[in-house]
């Protein structure tokens, strides 16, 4: 019986979502390209609302997380993650960081923005699900449904927009703790 294996298969699509996301200003400028979007088909549904620009990204830097409970074994945390918007408020993306044991992990995934949380006009909501890779050897199990160092989650986070271009968000990493990041759109 053949086996399906993460760890052999993640890198392969790490690398495959980065050439997808970099040849979209490639795509975008065929005439003829059918699509330029590096995002899953059905993000892009007929009735979503189209986005304010086709070639619209946030990048996202986090220099710090905090843990909801001290363990000598944490390391500091720092994430770049690039998300592409793809249908109004639905973005995918990939983060590469450092996770709290050191580790080199990345986190592939899809979302959903909300602008006006609460009725101001600055504040958003954001929510991503995909899978996380890296937590491995005497780390696996920190995080639930680990197989192969790869695990689903979840990931909700508030942020607040200073501008067009520039917002600081929270992220709630479970019963982890939360991240702290600056994103810039462009």
């Amino acid at each position: 019986m053949l086996k399906f294996h993460w760890q052999q298969a993640l890198p392969s699509l790490v690398l495959a979502t980065t050439v997808l996301m970099a040849q979209t200003p490639l795509l975008a400028a065929q005439p003829n390209a059918r699509s330029a979007n590096p995002c899953p088909e059905f993000l892009t549904q007929q009735d979503a609302p189209e986005p304010q620009s086709d070639q619209e990204w946030d990048l996202t830097l986090s220099p710090y997380t905090y843990h909801w409970h001290d363990n000598p074994e944490h390391r500091p945390v720092f994430l770049g993650a690039l998300d592409h918007h793809v249908a109004g408020k639905r973005f995918c993306g990939l983060a590469a960081f450092r996770n709290s044991f050191g580790q080199p992990s990345a986190y592939l995934y899809i979302g959903q923005r909300w602008d006006g949380v609460l009725g101001q006009p600055n504040l958003f909501a954001k929510l991503s699900a995909g899978l996380i890779y890296g937590y491995k050897g005497k780390y696996q199990n920190k995080i639930p449904f680990n197989d192969y160092g790869v695990a689903p989650v979840i990931i909700p986070s508030l942020g607040y927009s200073f501008n067009r271009h520039d917002s600081a968000q929270i992220m709630v990493l479970g019963t982890a703790g939360v991240l702290f990041a600056y994103g810039h759109r462009f």
